[in-house]
């Protein structure tokens, strides 16, 4: 149950297999961290939401950690960094989507947070004071105080109607002396002063009650199972990161060429109209979209550079706004015919010395997966050419002090498909890349869409704003969530077409806004290539994908069935009881083969019975929006040509411990499930 103390990770291994060993290390201690975030949170949205972030977060620091301290501590910590944020998140708070709080945590719930955590860590997850107060960064001293005042807390709660007038002095020692840590001659004081005092034995006596109903009702958390499916789903959604990660980024068209004697005439006019920096750039500028921020007059060319063993790093412009910092740069190996890129953007190699001083934290970088593809990146052997997302200032202006410390080896797939990157071979070059940059940043523009109201699938969508910055065009929208039967996970835009003009939406586009309304509604923000003209007076919004879970519950009674394979009929599709084997431990396997036009992805259920589950699998496929299959064995997938994939569950099984185990019966609970979508929906802004 203690992360810190069993299976340690091998930061080898991270390095090796990336984001993967950090999946597994937290599926190996899923049930230890699903307890301790009960003790914030209070519902299973909240739960994912909760390992999503604290996974992705500790792949993200990894540069930073430092082998000083244990990662399992480190880990830890993260994890309950993430829990005091999202409980404070009103927009994953649903009252509907909330369970029943074990009577422990109730009583938990009344105390201060830094009691609560103290108390959570030490009695329930079982670290020693020393390794919580590590993690909760404070003293032993304050430790000891935060348990002690947290367990009288608690006495003062169990029992309303006593009184206790303990010797102040002594309260202090309470805990010492029931863990037995005192040393021999305070001891003696200790014990000699409550031999005589009859107020400090019925103090001392009611504390310790206290502590021993904490360890009694700590066992009773043991009942506390992660559901069936917890951590498929969260592996769902990393995986779909993944395949976003991977999709190539369409080809930008290239400018034709103009006659000779129409750029004589351009130049002309442009001393007098002001068009003479948008020829200039025009003809002078090869990257097609710093062209378009230097022709906006949204930058200016810096061609700052610096080199480290044969490699040179040039910062070419900056484009500030308050969504974001987007650094442009180009890398050439002038020694060798290799290509660089940022090692997935800020974070990973790359590190603003001056981050808190001048940068804003209310929101996080964009990432901007590398373009294999275009024209610029496939014309030198040794010269690429990206960006890279940073946070957004604090102030109009500043000087960035940006380090690069590592760069990643672009090594093209050998099977020959255009753009697509070999995950599999990661190759870093280290050195050090400093950088002082003068930043300016440009305003943005919001136009209020007076939340208007539509429906998808059933369920109420309302458009609350366009935002139109110099590096991206975002719209904030609201997802209902009062409706508990069917509800929409995530909504995917294709593009928004504004002033005749359509921009796609970015790549990691969607993401869950934090500033919430009103807790009926979830507030995401979807960002789209930049737009600039004249004011919209009207937006088209494209949609592309919903994905939903479906609560539909059906119940099997197990002792019922005579034979296996049994099938029943649910969700549109026939599904298969495959055997339940009773012996040493007990198999559970559903399973389900056909995946042609076929409703569900994954059924979330759960199997009653007297023991707990200590094994679970699954195996699936892959299925593009034509219906090609795509087996994910045969790796690798190539996700960048899969249009709008589902992930398609055929087998899911349970293993039981203990001897002849009888499981009682089968309740699924509902299903997930992706709807394709052609909806175009008209807003007005005038």
């Amino acid at each position: 149950m203690i992360p810190a103390k069993t299976n340690p990770i091998s930061t080898t291994t991270i390095r090796e297999k990336d984001v993967e060993s950090i999946v597994d290390w937290f599926d190996q201690h899923k049930q230890s961290f699903y307890i301790l975030g009960w003790s914030y949170l209070s519902n299973q949205k909240q739960m994912e939401e909760l390992f999503y972030r604290s996974i992705i977060q500790v792949q993200k620091e990894w540069p930073r950690y430092k082998n000083k301290t244990p990662f399992e501590t480190w880990g830890t910590s993260i994890f309950i960094y993430n829990c005091r944020e999202l409980s404070g998140d009103r927009s994953l708070q649903a009252s509907e989507d909330s369970e029943p709080r074990q009577e422990l945590f109730k009583a938990l719930d009344q105390l201060k947070e830094s009691e609560r955590e103290a108390m959570v860590l030490t009695y329930i997850q079982g670290f020693s004071q020393e390794e919580a107060a590590h993690l909760l960064q404070v003293s032993a001293e304050k430790m000891k105080e935060l348990l002690a005042s947290g367990i009288q807390s608690l006495r003062n709660e169990m029992r309303p109607e006593s009184t206790f007038n303990g010797c102040k002095e002594y309260k202090k020692d309470y805990i010492y002396y029931l863990e037995r840590a005192m040393d021999r001659q305070k001891k003696i004081d200790f014990e000699i002063h409550i031999y005589h005092c009859q107020d400090c034995q019925e103090d001392l006596a009611a504390f310790q009650d206290v502590m021993l109903t904490m360890l009694d009702l700590t066992n009773l958390i043991e009942d506390l199972h992660v559901p069936y499916g917890f951590m498929e789903k969260v592996r769902a959604r990393l995986t779909e990161k993944e395949i976003h990660r991977q999709q190539k980024n369409k080809k930008r068209k290239r400018m034709g060429l103009v006659f000779a004697s129409v750029f004589a005439l351009l130049m002309g006019v442009g001393f007098f109209t002001g068009a003479f920096a948008y020829v200039y750039y025009t003809w002078t500028e090869e990257d097609p979209e710093l062209r378009y921020f230097l022709q906006q007059d949204l930058g200016k060319r810096l061609n700052l550079e610096a080199e480290d063993d044969g490699v040179k790093v040039k910062i070419k412009s900056v484009i500030a706004d308050d969504v974001q910092t987007l650094v442009i740069y180009e890398i050439e190996d002038t020694g060798e015919d290799n290509q660089f890129v940022m090692n997935f953007g800020y974070g990973d190699g790359v590190f603003v010395e001056n981050e808190y001083e001048i940068m804003s934290r209310e929101t996080y970088p964009r990432f901007y997966p590398p373009d294999l593809e275009s024209d610029i990146n496939n014309k030198e052997k040794n010269v690429f050419k990206g960006k890279m997302s940073l946070l957004p200032l604090k102030e109009e202006s500043g000087t960035i002090k940006l380090t690069i410390t590592k760069l990643q080896k672009l090594i093209r797939d050998s099977s020959g498909r255009s753009g697509y990157w070999n995950y599999d071979n990661i190759e870093n070059k280290t050195g050090e890349w400093s950088f002082e940059i003068p930043v300016t940043k440009r305003p943005s523009t919001e136009y209020a869409l007076d939340d208007e109201v539509t429906e998808i699938e059933g369920i109420p969508l309302r458009f609350d704003k366009l935002i139109i910055a110099p590096t991206t065009t975002i719209l904030q929208f609201g997802i209902n969530n009062e409706r508990i039967v069917k509800r929409i996970d995530s909504l995917n835009i294709n593009n928004l077409e504004v002033n005749n003009k359509k921009i796609k939406a970015q790549m990691y586009g969607s993401s869950f806004w934090h500033s919430q309304q009103d807790v009926n509604w979830a507030t995401y923000q979807t960002h789209f290539d930049p737009l600039f003209g004249e004011k919209p007076k009207e937006v088209h919004v494209q949609f592309k994908s919903a994905n939903l879970t479906v609560e539909d519950t059906f119940i099997i009674e197990l002792d019922d069935i005579r034979e296996y394979p049994h099938t029943f009929e649910y969700a549109g599709s026939t599904i298969s009881i495959d055997r339940m084997e009773v012996g040493d431990s007990t198999n559970f396997v559903l399973s389900n083969h056909e995946v042609e036009n076929r409703e569900y992805e994954w059924l979330q259920f759960n199997i009653v019975n007297e023991s707990s589950f200590i094994d679970m699998n699954s195996e699936g496929v892959i299925v593009d929006k034509n219906g090609v299959v795509y087996e994910i064995n045969n790796m690798p997938v190539p996700y960048e040509e899969i249009e709008q994939p589902r992930h398609l569950s055929t087998v899911q099984s349970v293993r039981f411990q203990g001897k002849n185990v009888n499981p009682k019966s089968l309740e699924i609970y509902g299903y997930s499930t992706t709807k394709y979508l052609d909806d175009v929906v008209k807003i007005s802004l005038e």
